[in-house]
């Protein structure tokens, strides 16, 4: 099967167990709640065979819900240095892999507030955000498929001070030039995201990138 085929497939399941979410939350009698059931767990287990998640992780995610499922939400920082080099992290669950630095939202935190208090935790850094560079819907690009749907906030961050330094949860911390990136973690930065930020860096007239 090809890739693309592969993630549509993948997205429209995704939306089924959401849908059956939304009915059983809304189901007025415990017959459309069975049925609304069984079909999210024909849906899970279609999503195990189609993702590297195994049905136990997949249940733990997908948890009865209680309001409107929505979709998560992931922030990320792009951070030059003097030289127009990238600053990257390396997170110590995905050794060996590299991505610009952020993560989850969390509850009660703005969006700049989140990556300012990112930056920090992962590179030691103060910052203050620019601009908000590209909202991203990782729907159209080539992750590794994940259960959840996920959209990416990347802002662009200018150092205020602080000293680079490994956190608890962070391997490494470098700059790369653009020419010379290490190897990537998938799940959270592709080349050509990272390219594409980077141009939207680099030109003053550029406007906010949403997929």
């Amino acid at each position: 099967m090809e890739n693309e085929n592969l993630t549509k497939i993948i997205n429209l399941i995704k939306r089924n167990i959401s849908l059956c979410d939304l009915g059983y939350l809304y189901a007025h009698n415990g017959y459309d709640n069975e049925r609304y059931q069984e079909l999210k767990d024909i849906n899970l287990e279609l999503l195990e065979l189609l993702t590297t998640s195994n049905l136990k992780e997949l249940c733990n995610f997908y948890l009865p819900i209680k309001e409107y499922p929505t979709p998560k939400i992931e922030v990320r920082g792009l951070l030059f240095d003097e030289n127009d080099n990238i600053l990257m992290v390396e997170e110590k669950l995905d050794k060996g892999k590299w991505s610009i630095p952020g993560g989850w939202a969390d509850i009660g935190f703005s969006p700049k507030e989140m990556i300012i208090k990112e930056m920090k935790e992962e590179t030691g850094l103060d910052i203050k955000v620019t601009k908000v560079l590209a909202i991203l819907d990782k729907k159209f690009y080539g992750h590794p498929e994940e259960p959840f749907y996920t959209y990416k906030i990347v802002f662009l961050c200018e150092k205020l001070g602080g000293n680079l330094k490994n956190t608890f949860d962070i391997e490494d911390v470098k700059f790369f030039p653009l020419s010379s990136l290490p190897p990537l973690s998938e799940a959270r930065i592709l080349k050509e995201q990272i390219d594409l930020l980077y141009k939207l860096a680099k030109d003053d007239n550029a406007k906010i990138y949403c997929d």
